[in-house]
Parts: structure tokens; C-alpha cells; sequence
């Protein structure tokens, strides 16, 4: 089976997604991001790679119920398929074996 490669934006929105669990939705995943990867994203961009991991098969989303504080908007929240998972675990399998053979390398002179 022919494992497609994930791109680091990619990689980061599904780890906010996991790191979130229930409660990934796009403003909440953007945030996770800026906190965690110190990295802004721009709303646009991440539901542009949402709706692209969701035509990949690595995410599924649902609609949650309409909230006032939202004026009856509803969130849609994302959750990561078994495909999705399998994709993560190999990206971090991937950058440990990386990370193993550079040994004892000084990040501090970088």
C-alpha cells in the first residue's frame, strides 16, 4: 500500500486535532497551532489543508448543535480516521529515526 507523505502544515493540524480531541474545530485547531508551533495561520489556509485531509481520508468531520454565543452558527468539528493516525505515527517514526542517527548534535548554535 502506497503511504502518502504528509507535508509539516499537514502534520501540525493533525496534531492539534488530536491534541484536542472532541473539541477540534477550526478556530480551536488554529489556536492549538499558534501556541504549540508558534506559528500563525490564517483561517483561509487551514480549511483549505482541512478540506484537503478530508479528501486524503485522513480526517472526518461532523456538525456540532448551533450556539447562541456563535448567533446560531454550528462548529464543525474533525476527528482523525484510522488512516489519518497511521499517517502521524509514521511522520514521527520517520523524524525520531532522523533524530537518532544526528546523535548528540548542539541545537543551541543553530
Amino acid at each position: 500500500m502506497k503511504q502518502e507523505g504528509l507535508g509539516e502544515f499537514q502534520e501540525l493540524i493533525l496534531l492539534a486535532i488530536l491534541v484536542l480531541e472532541d473539541d477540534a474545530y477550526g478556530v480551536s485547531i488554529q489556536k492549538e497551532i499558534k501556541d504549540k508551533a508558534k506559528r500563525k495561520v490564517s483561517r483561509g489556509a487551514l480549511h483549505s489543508a482541512l478540506t484537503r485531509l478530508q479528501e486524503k481520508g485522513l480526517v472526518v468531520s461532523k456538525m456540532g448543535g448551533a450556539t447562541a454565543e456563535r448567533g446560531g452558527r454550528r462548529k464543525r468539528f474533525f476527528n482523525l480516521t484510522q488512516k489519518g493516525t497511521r499517517a502521524v505515527t509514521l511522520a514521527r517514526i520517520s523524524r525520531v529515526n532522523f533524530y537518532q542517527a544526528i546523535g548528540n548534535l548542539d541545537f543551541g548554535k543553530a
